[in-house]
C-alpha cells in the first residue's frame, strides 16, 4: 500500500472514537450559524486532546489514554441511504487528485527507472550503486512517502459514513450535549424540552435510527454565550441555576463569537474547518452536492500526462515518464495537529476553491481556545467519568450474571494458559448470520463492555472481552456476530502496547470471510481488509497485503475494487524486492475499474504510471492499448493535446497490431485531431506522425526535367533525380568542372569557386549553400514511409518554406515571409492532390517550388491532409499509381491538415582534436538555397549519335545547341577525360568544303580522286598542329565549341558536325562530356553553368596493327640522301564474324612526322588494296625518307591503295591523330620544364646522353585508314575508320593499343634507403651503337686467274654515315678477325692490305667513302664484314666509345679462271 500521513495505531485509533450527539436549540444554532457553521461543526476542529486522560479499569488500575478524540455529530433520525452513501465516496474520490509541481527522484529497480517525489528523501537518502539497497533505504526511511490521499479521504469518508449496526456498538452514541443560547428567553425550560427530545428518539419505537451505547445515555448541557451581544451577568446567572440543578459535571457555558463580524480584515484569524467542512459527512450530505468544491479541476492532472507524452516527443527522450506514481504528493509539512497534517495532504485544492466562504469570522483566537477547553472539559468531568461508569456497571452485571461465576480475568488467563476450545472451520457452520440477541443478552453486555475499552484504548481488556464474547457467538453460530468480535479481536491484540502478542491475521481472514460470504455484507468486509491491509504493511507484509486487498475486489462495486487494487499495486513496489510489473499489472486493472466507476482523472493516471514500466520493453500490444486509453481518457477529459499525444505513440512505434485494429486506431486519432484544430482553427499548424519522413534520404535537385529522346534527336543525358547517386562519378565531374575553370581563368581556381551540384542528398558535399536560378524549378524529393498495415491518403501535398528577397546587386534586403502557399509571386509552389502510399510501403515524392524572385529560400517542412482510404484494407493489393492517375480515391472523410520538419543532421565533424573528442555536426544546408540572377540554360540533342561502333571506327554526328533561357550564352567549351573520342574539326574543317564523292559515298573523310599513275607513291600535304589546337600549352582535354560568332541568343539553336572515333580497346566505354558556357552579363553569385552527358558506347574488335622501323642499308637514297628506313606494317584482322564485318579493306597508309615522311610502298602485290578477312594478317612494307621542311608543320605522306585519296591532313582524320598525340606533347612539356631547372654543372652530360639518343629515335606516325563491309538486315554498309600506331624507337615493336602487362609473380617485399645523390642517365649500349651507320660497296663475285697470279687484290669501298647531329670521331680497325670456328668453316679467310687503321672526324649527318683493298689467295666464300668501326663524340672522352653495330654478312665469291 501507499504511505500514509498517519500511522496505523492514529489510523485506527480516529477511525473508532467515541461519538457525542448534539441537539441544538434554534437560537443556538443561530449563533453559530454567523461562523457559518452548526454547532457540531463548530466544535470539529478541536475534538482531539492536547493532554493525556486518565482513568481507571474495574480492578481500580490506573489506565491512560493519549490522544483521545471525540466525534460529535449532529442527530440524523434516518439512516443514510446506500445511494448516497456511494455518491458521496465517488465525490469524495474525486475531489482528491494528485498535487502538482512535483520534484522528481529517480530510483533504479533492476531495469526499470520509476521517479519518486519527495524532497526530504532526496535530502536524506544516499544513492547506493546497488538499487536494492537503495529500495530498502527508501522502505525503512521515515521520509520515504508515495501517498494516495484519495484513497485515504476515501478510507475515512467510508468509516465515518458506515451505518450503526446492532451486532457492535463501536458506532453508537455515547452521551449527547444539549445546547441552548444565553438569549433565550427560558434557557431551562429549553434543556428541558431538549433532554425530552433526546429521550423520545431514543427510547421511542418509532425512531429506530440513531443507535445509542446505553439506556442511561450521558446528558451534557451547554449554554452557548454570544460575547458581542448577550448579556454576560444573565448568562451568569443562568449557568449557576444549571450548576445546581445538573452538577458542576454535568453543564458547560461556552462563550463564542467575541469578535465583531464588520471589523477590518487586517487582523488574519486561522481557519481550522475549511479542511475538515471538505470531508462531508453524512449529516451535511444535502448541502455536499451543491458545494463548489464538488466541481474537479480538468488541470489537476495535466503534467502526468504532459510530461509523460509530451516531453517525450518533443524532446526525444526515450521510456521514462518525468513523474511516477509513487509520489503523486508532496509531503504534508509541519503543522501543529495531527489532525491538521492528516487533512492538509489530501484538500489542498479543496482548501482554495472554498476560501471565498470564510469560517469562524465571529471567533477570536480566545474563541477557539474557549472551544478547545470547553471540549476538554467535557471530556475529563463528563465523558470519561460516564464510560468508566459503564464498564464498572457492565463487568459487574457480568460477574454477577448466572453462569459467570469467575471474573473476565480469570477467564483471560485461562484462556491464555491454554485450555483452548477447538475452532470449527466456516465451511462447518451453519448459516445463521440471521440470528439475533435481545439488547440484553449477556453475550451482547460482553461486546458492549469490549467496544467502550477498545474506545478508551485500554486493549488488553478489550481484546479479553471480545475473546470470550467470539467464543459465545461461535457455539451459538450466531457468524455475524462473531465476525465483528474476530475483527475487533485481531486490532486489539495489534493495539496492545507492548506487543504481547502477535497479530492475529487468521482471526482478520476468518472474518472477512464471513462478512463476505455468509452474511453477504461487503461494507463490513470492506472495513476489515482497509484495517487488515493497514496493519500488514506497518509490519512489511506487503505481500499479504496485496493478497487481501485483491481478494475483495469484486464486481459489485467498481470504485472501492479501482482503489483497492491501486493500494496492493503500492504494495508490491514496497517490498523488499520490488516486484515492478506487478506494480504496473494492477495499475493498469486499477486504471480500468476507476474508468467503470467514471473516475476518469484516476484511470488515466493509473495508466500513466503503468507506461514507465512497460514502455521501450518490447511490450507493444501492452504499449498499445495503454496509449490507446490514456487517448480515450485524456479525450474525454478534454485534455486534447494529451489526447493526441497518446494515440500519437500508438502509431509511430513499429506496431504488431491487425490491420483492422491499426485502422482503429488511425481513426481515432483523426477524430481526436480534428477536435484540436477546431479549437484553434488560426493556431500553427501542428506536427503530424504519419508517415514516417526518412529526412536525411531527402534530395534537391537543381533545374528542369530531362526532355525525352525525339526521333534520331537525343538529349544529353545531363543529371536527373532517376540516377543513383556515385561518388566516383561524381568525383569525375568535379574534376572536370575544375580543369576547364582552371583553363579559362589561365590555370588558376578562384578561391570562390563551387563545384555545381545538381542534386543534393545524404553524400554530397552540403557545407554551402547552394546556388538556384530565378524561374528554374527545385524539385524536393521526399521519402515517406509508411508503418502501418493501412494505406494513408496524403492529400494537398505541398511544401513548406521561409523566403528573404535579396537583391544581390543592391545593398537593401527584404524581410523574411514565412510559409508556403501563402505568396505565389515570390515562390511558386505546386502542390500534388492524392498521394496514396500502401501498407508498409516507402515512396517518394517530388515536390516543386518555382522561385520568381532573388533572395534566400529556406524549404522547412511538408503540409498535407492526412487521411485514410474507404476500404483501406482491401487496397493493399492495388496500384497506387492507378489511383493518383485517376483521382478516384475516396477518402472517409476524416483527414486533418498538419505539417512535418524536414530537419537533416550534418556530417560528423572530425578534423580537430576538439572535433575527435566531442560529438559536433556540421551544417547540412541543402534546403536552403540562394537563388540568384538569371542565367543562360543550354540544351544539347545529339543527331544519328551512335551506341555500338568498331574499334577505330570514323562516324560522323550532329550535334545541336538550343540557348532555351532569356539571355545569350558564350564561351561554350565542352571537357572530357577521353578527348580522343570524338572532335569538332580543325580550324580548317569549316572553311574545307567536301569534295563530291565523299558526299557520294557518305564518308566521313575529306577525299580526292587520284591517279592511277600515282598509286604506292606517296602523295603530300602539311598542317599545323595549332590549326586542331595541339602544342599549344593548353589541356587538351578542354575543347572550344566553334559557334558561330562566339554567342548563342536566346531561343537560337545551331547544329555542328561531330566526328567520333571508336576506343581501341573493345567493350564498354562510358565517356563523359561537361559543356561549359558562361552568360554575358558576369554575375557575383554564379559565374558560369555546366551540362553534363554520358555517352555509352559499345565497340567491338577490328584491326590489330603492329609496326617496326630499321635503317636501310642503302645509305643513299634517289637525291643522294644517306638517311632512309624501312618501316614494316603488319596488319591482323581479329574482328569475329558476329558483328557481320565481312571483311577489312586497308584502303591507304599515311604518315606524319615532322622529320619523317613515307616515301613509297615496296610492297610485291599486284592489287590495288589489301583485303583481310576475319583472322586474316597482312604485312605492309614502305620506305621512309627524312623531311626537307622545317619543324614547325608535319608532313602528312598518304599512300593510297584505292582511287580516292583521303587527305589526312584535314578534318577528321587529322584531329584525330593530334589527340592522339596529345599525351605525348604534354609529356615533353613537363619534361622540358624538368630540364630548365637541372643544375649547370650536369648540363653538358645531359645534352651528350640526349645526343646519343636521339640517333635511335623516330618520330615518325603511321596512320591505317581502312574500310570494312558489313552486312545487315541484308543490306551492305561500308564503315571507315583508322588506326594509329606511334614508333619512336629504331628497332622496336610499336602496336595501335597498349598490350596487356602481365603482373609479375609475387616477389619479397625489399627494404632499401633511397641514395641522395641520383645516378645520371647513361645511354645504352643499343643507342650508342646508332651513331654510325656502315656499308660496304664490292661486287659480289671476282674472277681471277691464281695460276697467273697467286694473290687476288678486290677493291671494297667502305661508306660511313653519322646519324647524329653532333660531330663524331670514328676509328676503323681493319685487322680484326672472326674467331668463331663457324664462321671459318662457312667462309674463309682473307686479309686487307694496306691501311689497316683509320681515324677520321665525321660532320653531323656525313657521308664519308673510304676505299678498302681485300687480299684472297684462293678460291671460296668469304665474309667481308670484318672491320670493327668505334665512334664516339668529338668533343667527349671516351666514355661513351663503343663498337657499332656490324652490317649484314658481306659475301663475295671469288672464282678461278
Amino acid at each position: 500500500m501507499a504511505q500514509c500521513v498517519q500511522s496505523v495505531q492514529e489510523f485506527i485509533q480516529d477511525s473508532f472514537v467515541p461519538l457525542v450527539a448534539a441537539l441544538c436549540s434554534e437560537e443556538a444554532e443561530r449563533l453559530t450559524r454567523k461562523n457559518n457553521l452548526s454547532f457540531a461543526e463548530l466544535v470539529k476542529p478541536f475534538c482531539r486532546l492536547t493532554s493525556e486522560v486518565h482513568m481507571r479499569d474495574p480492578n481500580n488500575q490506573l489506565h491512560i489514554i493519549k490522544n483521545l478524540k471525540i466525534a460529535v455529530n449532529n442527530i440524523i433520525t434516518h439512516p443514510p441511504q446506500p445511494g448516497a452513501i456511494r455518491k458521496l465516496l465517488n465525490d469524495v474520490v474525486s475531489v482528491s487528485q494528485p498535487a502538482e509541481g512535483l520534484v522528481a527522484n529517480v530510483i533504479t529497480a533492476g531495469d526499470y527507472d520509476l521517479n519518486i517525489s519527495d524532497r526530504s528523501v532526496k535530502a536524506s537518502v544516499p544513492w547506493y550503486s546497488n538499487w536494492k539497497e537503495t529500495l530498502m533505504e527508501l522502505n525503512t526511511s521515515t521520509f520515504y512517502s508515495a501517498t494516495t490521499p484519495w484513497f485515504e479521504s476515501y478510507r475515512e469518508c467510508f468509516l465515518q459514513s458506515m451505518p450503526a449496526s446492532d451486532h457492535e456498538f463501536l458506532n453508537h452514541y455515547v452521551a449527547c450535549m444539549l445546547v441552548v443560547s444565553s438569549s433565550e428567553p427560558e434557557p431551562v425550560e429549553q434543556f428541558l424540552k431538549l433532554s425530552q427530545e433526546q429521550h423520545r428518539i431514543q427510547h421511542s419505537s418509532e425512531y429506530l435510527y440513531p443507535k445509542w451505547f446505553i439506556p442511561n445515555t450521558l446528558k451534557y448541557y451547554v449554554l452557548l454565550h454570544d460575547v458581542s451581544t448577550g448579556e454576560e451577568q444573565r448568562a451568569d446567572s443562568i449557568y449557576e441555576e444549571m450548576k445546581q440543578r445538573y452538577g458542576t459535571q454535568g453543564c458547560y457555558l461556552l462563550k463564542i463569537n467575541s469578535r465583531v463580524s464588520n471589523r477590518g480584515t487586517d487582523e488574519q484569524i486561522p481557519d481550522p474547518w475549511s479542511q475538515y467542512l471538505q470531508k462531508n459527512t453524512i449529516q451535511n450530505q444535502d448541502c455536499y452536492e451543491d458545494c463548489p468544491y464538488t466541481v474537479i479541476s480538468n488541470k489537476s492532472t495535466d503534467h502526468l500526462i504532459s510530461d509523460g507524452l509530451d516531453s517525450e516527443i518533443k524532446d526525444g527522450l526515450s521510456n521514462n515518464f518525468k513523474t511516477h506514481p509513487l509520489q503523486l504528493d508532496h509531503p504534508s509539512g509541519s503543522l501543529d495537529s495531527t489532525d491538521y497534517m492528516k487533512a492538509t495532504a489530501s484538500l489542498q485544492d479543496s482548501k482554495k476553491s472554498n476560501s471565498g466562504t470564510p469560517h469562524g469570522a465571529c471567533l477570536t483566537l480566545t474563541d477557539h481556545d474557549r472551544i478547545r477547553q470547553f471540549i476538554q472539559e467535557f471530556t475529563f468531568r463528563g465523558l470519561l467519568p460516564h464510560i468508566e461508569k459503564t464498564i464498572r456497571q457492565l463487568n459487574d452485571q457480568l460477574i454477577s450474571r448466572k453462569g459467570l461465576s469467575r471474573s473476565l480475568f480469570s477467564a483471560t488467563k485461562k484462556w491464555f494458559s491454554g485450555s483452548k476450545v477447538p475452532e470449527k472451520s466456516i465451511n462447518e457452520l451453519k448459516n445463521t448470520s440471521g440470528l439475533l440477541y435481545p439488547p440484553e443478552a449477556p453475550e451482547l453486555q460482553i461486546r458492549k463492555m469490549a467496544d467502550l475499552c477498545f474506545l478508551v484504548q485500554h486493549y488488553e481488556l478489550a481484546y479479553s472481552c471480545y475473546h470470550t464474547a467470539k467464543k459465545d457467538f461461535l457455539n451459538d453460530q450466531a457468524m455475524l456476530y462473531a465476525a465483528g468480535a474476530l475483527e475487533m479481536a485481531a486490532v486489539s491484540a495489534f493495539l496492545q502496547p507492548g506487543a504481547p502478542r502477535p497479530y492475529p491475521a487468521h482471526y482478520m481472514e476468518t472474518a472477512i470471510q464471513t462478512y463476505r460470504d455468509i452474511c453477504k455484507n461487503m461494507v463490513l468486509a470492506e472495513r476489515c481488509v482497509l484495517l487488515s491491509a493497514e496493519i500488514l504493511k506497518s509490519q512489511s507484509k506487503y505481500s499479504e497485503a496485496a493478497a487481501l486487498l485483491i481478494r475483495l475486489t469484486s464486481e459489485d462495486s467498481d470504485l472501492r475494487s479501482a482503489l483497492l487494487l491501486e493500494q496492493a499495486a503500492h504494495c508490491f513496489i514496497n517490498m523488499k524486492s520490488p516486484m515492478v510489473r506487478k506494480f504496473a499489472f494492477h495499475m493498469i486493472l486499477a486504471g480500468h475499474r476507476f474508468s467503470k466507476a467514471g473516475q476518469k482523472k484516476h484511470a488515466l493516471r493509473c495508466y500513466c504510471q503503468a507506461m514507465q514500466v512497460y514502455k521501450g520493453k518490447g511490450w507493444s500490444l501492452a504499449e498499445d492499448h495503454i496509449n490507446f486509453t490514456i487517448g480515450r481518457q485524456s479525450f474525454t477529459l478534454r485534455q486534447l493535446d494529451n489526447a493526441v499525444s497518446a494515440f500519437r505513440h500508438i502509431l509511430i512505434n513499429d506496431s504488431k497490431q491487425s490491420p483492422a485494429q491499426q485502422g482503429a486506431f488511425l481513426r481515432e486519432y483523426l477524430y481526436v485531431y480534428k477536435n484540436v484544430t477546431q479549437l484553434s482553427p488560426d493556431g500553427p499548424l501542428p506536427q503530424l506522425p504519419l508517415p514516417y519522413i526518412n529526412s536525411s534520404a531527402t534530395r534537391v535537385f537543381f533545374g528542369h526535367d530531362r526532355r525525352p529522346a525525339e526521333g534520331e534527336k537525343q538529349a544529353a543525358t545531363h543529371v536527373s533525380l532517376d540516377q543513383e547517386y556515385d561518388s566516383e562519378s561524381s568525383q569525375q565531374w568535379k574534376e572536370l568542372e575544375e580543369q576547364i575553370v582552371s583553363v579559362v581563368n589561365k590555370g588558376i581556381i578562384p578561391s570562390n569557386f563551387q563545384p555545381t551540384q545538381f542534386c543534393l542528398n545524404r553524400y554530397s558535399d552540403n557545407s554551402r549553400f547552394p546556388l538556384a536560378v530565378i524561374e528554374e524549378p527545385i524539385t524536393v524529393e521526399v521519402s515517406f514511409r509508411n508503418p502501418l498495415k493501412v494505406p494513408l491518403l496524403l492529400t494537398d501535398l505541398s511544401l513548406l518554406w521561409k523566403f528573404q528577397p535579396k537583391d544581390f546587386n543592391a545593398k537593401r534586403d527584404g524581410e523574411a515571409k514565412e510559409l508556403g502557399m501563402c505568396d505565389g509571386d515570390m515562390i511558386g509552389t505546386e502542390a500534388i492532390a492524392e498521394f496514396l502510399i500502401n501498407s508498409e510501403e516507402t515512396k517518394v515524392a517530388r515536390l516543386k517550388l518555382f522561385p520568381h524572385q532573388t533572395g534566400e529560400l529556406h524549404i522547412l517542412g511538408v503540409v498535407y491532409n492526412l487521411g485514410t482510404v474507404q476500404g483501406a484494407v482491401t487496397l493493399d493489393g492495388i496500384d497506387p499509381s492507378i489511383g493518383l492517375q485517376t483521382g478516384k480515391l475516396v477518402s472517409n472523410g476524416l483527414s486533418v491538415r498538419g505539417r512535418q520538419d524536414l530537419e537533416i543532421q550534418g556530417p560528423r565533424l572530425n578534423n580537430t582534436k576538439e572535433e575527435k573528442t566531442s560529438i559536433k555536426y556540421g551544417p547540412d544546408r541543402r534546403l536552403d538555397p540562394i537563388i540568384t540572377e538569371e542565367m543562360p540554360l543550354l540544351e544539347v540533342f545529339f543527331i544519328n549519335f551512335p551506341t555500338g561502333l568498331l574499334c577505330g571506327e570514323i562516324r560522323k554526328a550532329y550535334v545541336e545547341f538550343v540557348n532555351v533561357s532569356k539571355c545569350p550564352l558564350t564561351a561554350l567549351k565542352v571537357v572530357s577525360k577521353h578527348p580522343e573520342f570524338f572532335t569538332f574539326g580543325g580550324n580548317t574543317a569549316v572553311l574545307t568544303p567536301l569534295s563530291p564523292s565523299a558526299s557520294e559515298n557518305c564518308s566521313a573523310y575529306k577525299t580526292v580522286v587520284t591517279d592511277p599513275t600515282s598509286v604506292r607513291t606517296a602523295l603530300l600535304s602539311s598542317a599545323s598542329s595549332v590549326d586542331f589546337g595541339v602544342g599549344t600549352g593548353g589541356q587538351p582535354e578542354v575543347i572550344h565549341v566553334p559557334l558561330p560568332d562566339a554567342v548563342l541568343l536566346p531561343g537560337a539553336s545551331v547544329q555542328l558536325p561531330m566526328w567520333l572515333r571508336g576506343p581501341d580497346e573493345e567493350g564498354v566505354h562510358e565517356i563523359n562530356f561537361l559543356f561549359y558556357y558562361e552568360s554575358i552579363k558576369r554575375h557575383s553569385k554564379m559565374c558560369h553553368r555546366v551540362l553534363r552527358h554520358t555517352a555509352v558506347i559499345c565497340t567491338s574488335r577490328s584491326l590489330h596493327i603492329r609496326a617496326t622501323v630499321c635503317r636501310s642499308n642503302a645509305l643513299e637514297d634517289e637525291e643522294g640522301r644517306g638517311d632512309n628506313m624501312l618501316v614494316f606494317v603488319d596488319v591482323e584482322n581479329i574482328n569475329t564474324s558476329e558483328t557481320g564485318v565481312k571483311e577489312f579493306h586497308i584502303v591507304q597508309v599515311s604518315s606524319n612526322s615532322k622529320h619523317w615522311k613515307l616515301q613509297k610502298s615496296v610492297n610485291i602485290s599486284e592489287d590495288k588494296d589489301t583485303k583481310l578477312a576475319s583472322r586474316e594478317r597482312a604485312k605492309l612494307c614502305f620506305k621512309a625518307v627524312r623531311c626537307k621542311n622545317s619543324e614547325e608543320n608535319y608532313t602528312f605522306a598518304d599512300i593510297v591503295f584505292g582511287n580516292e585519296q583521303i587527305i589526312s591532313s584535314a578534318s577528321p582524320c587529322a584531329d584525330f591523330f593530334f589527340q592522339s598525340l596529345s599525351s605525348e606533347f604534354k609529356r615533353t612539356h613537363v619534361q622540358s620544364h624538368t630540364h630548365a631547372s637541372q643544375r649547370a654543372v650536369k648540363q653538358s652530360f645531359d645534352e651528350t646522353v640526349r645526343l646519343i639518343q636521339r640517333c635511335s629515335e623516330v618520330d615518325l606516325n603511321i596512320v591505317v585508314l581502312w574500310k570494312a563491309y558489313v552486312v545487315e538486315d541484308n543490306k551492305q554498309l561500308i564503315l571507315e575508320g583508322q588506326h594509329h600506331v606511334a614508333l619512336n624507337t629504331v628497332g622496336k615493336e610499336a602496336f595501335s593499343f597498349p598490350q596487356k602487362q602481365e603482373l609479375p609473380e609475387t616477389a619479397l617485399l625489399k627494404f632499401f634507403r633511397p641514395e641522395n645523390t641520383p645516378v645520371p642517365a647513361r645511354p645504352t649500349p643499343e643507342q650508342l651503337s646508332n651513331l654510325i651507320k656502315t656499308s660496304l660497296h664490292y661486287p659480289e663475285s671476282f674472277n681471277h686467274s691464281f695460276h697467273q697470279k697467286s694473290l687476288c687484290l678486290v677493291p671494297v669501298t667502305l661508306l660511313l654515315y653519322n646519324c647524329s647531329q653532333a660531330v663524331v670521331d670514328v676509328m676503323i680497325d681493319l685487322r680484326h678477325k672472326t674467331t668463331s670456328p663457324e664462321a671459318l668453316e662457312i667462309h674463309g679467310s682473307f686479309t686487307w692490305l694496306g691501311q689497316t687503321q683509320y681515324k677520321l672526324q665525321l660532320k653531323s649527318q656525313e657521308v664519308y667513302s673510304l676505299q678498302l683493298k681485300a687480299c684472297f689467295v684462293h678460291t671460296g666464300v668469304y665474309n667481308l664484314g670484318t672491320p670493327r668501326v668505334f665512334a664516339k663524340l668529338a668533343d667527349q672522352v671516351t666514355l661513351f666509345e663503343t663498337s657499332q653495330q656490324n652490317s649484314m654478312p658481306a659475301l663475295i665469291i671469288i672464282n678461278n679462271i
